[in-house]
Formats: structure tokens, C-alpha cells, sequence
């Protein structure tokens, strides 16, 4: 079964920055664009960092204003944290400001990699790499979304597919599937409880499956069974003590 690939969502234009990019230049592209974050690569296209509307925050933040007392020594400026926003403060390029190891996925990854790198790391772009590991896209938070806007139609077809005739060896009509507004309903009866469970599970894998209601029943509870005795009770020994 094969989920949609990042590739196929991604944006091919992104605006990107290289290490000696200068601090307002970085602002103007984020600013003309309007985005919130962009990569920065080196001269053979390779991601080395990328840079946020945060990072620029930092810096403006972490600047001194000329009419406040000086500060006196904070015991936060020793800490990593503490030093890095103190380097951003003084950051005039692009390689200074940007935020490293770069977080990246590659075209191939699935939507749902992605999405869990994205949710793992509190990030809205990924920058996407090729199999040479050059910059190819941008993938965003609203890129990954577009898999639920997938027609009921085609989310069927593809259960029918991939996990009817495909994994469980069964005829187009031997299930009846059911889809609304990305909710799935699965009915009928079966061999196995093995069976239904697999046909629960990749259901919930198709890409544009928001939930999965189990209305299957089964003839065997095979849960118990040794793996030699579930072999004699499978799909294919039913199929041929019919004919």
C-alpha cells in the first residue's frame, strides 16, 4: 500500500538564502513572499540551516536599546541557549541567524512522515531533499492537509484496491465499504478475526481516512491459535474447499 509521497504536495519555487545572505535581505524575502521561514543552503544546493520569523525576532529582540541602563551580568547568557540567542543579537548573514541541524524530509517520505516530523519538532515548512540530499521543495503544514481533501469516491476505490483484493485476496463486493466525509464504515462478514482486524488497520493507513467505524464479524476467532493452525484456517483453504 502506498501513501502519497511528500513529492507530490510539495512547492518546487522556495525562496531560499546562502550563508552570506545579509540580515535585511532575509527580512525583504520573508516579508515579499510572505512566508514565515526559509532554507539556507551552501553553493552545491544542500541545506546547512534553515531561518524562521523567530529568528529575526531574537535578534531584534535581543538588541540593546541605547537609552536603557546597561544590563548587569545574567547568569542565562551561560547557558546554550543563553549564547545562541547572544550570537543571533549580532547576526548579519544569513548563516549567523539561521538555526542548525535543519529539520528536512526527503520527496520519497510519506504525508504521514512528514506530518509526524512536523508535530515531533513544532514546525510548519520542511524543507525537501532529493536523493543526492539537494534542496528539490518546501513542504508547509497547509501542503500536508490537502490528503483530506480527497473525494469519498476515490478514498473507496482505493480500500477496495489496496486492501480488499490486494491484501485480503477478496472480490471488489465482498465487503461493503462505505464513505462519508472521510469516515469509513466497514461491514460484513469474514473468515477470521485476523481478517477484520487487517482490514481495520489498513484502512485507517489510506491516506484521506479521517476514522474508521468496524461493523465486520467473523466465522473463526483465530486470536488464540498457534501460527501452523492459523495456516489452515486462511482465506485461500476457504476459498478452495468452495470449489
Amino acid at each position: 500500500m502506498k501513501h502519497n509521497k511528500v513529492g507530490s504536495v510539495m512547492t518546487t519555487q522556495v525562496v531560499r538564502a546562502g550563508y552570506g545572505t545579509p540580515f535585511k535581505e532575509v527580512a525583504r524575502l520573508l516579508g515579499a513572499h510572505r512566508i514565515s521561514g526559509l532554507p539556507v543552503v551552501d553553493e552545491d544546493d544542500k541545506v546547512i540551516g534553515v531561518i524562521s520569523e523567530t529568528d529575526l525576532l531574537v535578534r531584534q529582540a535581543e538588541t540593546p536599546d541605547p537609552y536603557e541602563p546597561k544590563k548587569r551580568f545574567r547568569l542565562a547568557t551561560l547557558t546554550r541557549a543563553g549564547r545562541r540567542r547572544i550570537a543571533k543579537a549580532a547576526a548579519r548573514t544569513a548563516g549567523q541567524l539561521m538555526s542548525r541541524p535543519p529539520v528536512t524530509v526527503h520527496a520519497d517520505d510519506t504525508i504521514v512522515e512528514a506530518a509526524r516530523t512536523m508535530a515531533q519538532h513544532h514546525i510548519e515548512r520542511l524543507p525537501v531533499l532529493d536523493e543526492e540530499q539537494r534542496l528539490v521543495g518546501i513542504v508547509t503544514r497547509r501542503d500536508l492537509l490537502q490528503v483530506f481533501l480527497r473525494p469519498d469516491g476515490e478514498i473507496r476505490a482505493e480500500i477496495i484496491d489496496e486492501v480488499l483484493v490486494r491484501a485480503l485476496w477478496l472480490p471488489p463486493r465482498g465487503i461493503d465499504i462505505t464513505v462519508v466525509e472521510g469516515v469509513v464504515t466497514l461491514a460484513g462478514h469474514m473468515e477470521r478475526k485476523s481478517e477484520t482486524e487487517i482490514a481495520v488497520s489498513m484502512t485507517r493507513q489510506i491516506d484521506g481516512v479521517v476514522a474508521v467505524v468496524d461493523k465486520l464479524t467473523y466465522r473463526l476467532d483465530d486470536s488464540h491459535l498457534k501460527p501452523d493452525e492459523q495456516a489452515l484456517h486462511g482465506v485461500a483453504d476457504d476459498w478452495l474447499r468452495r470449489i
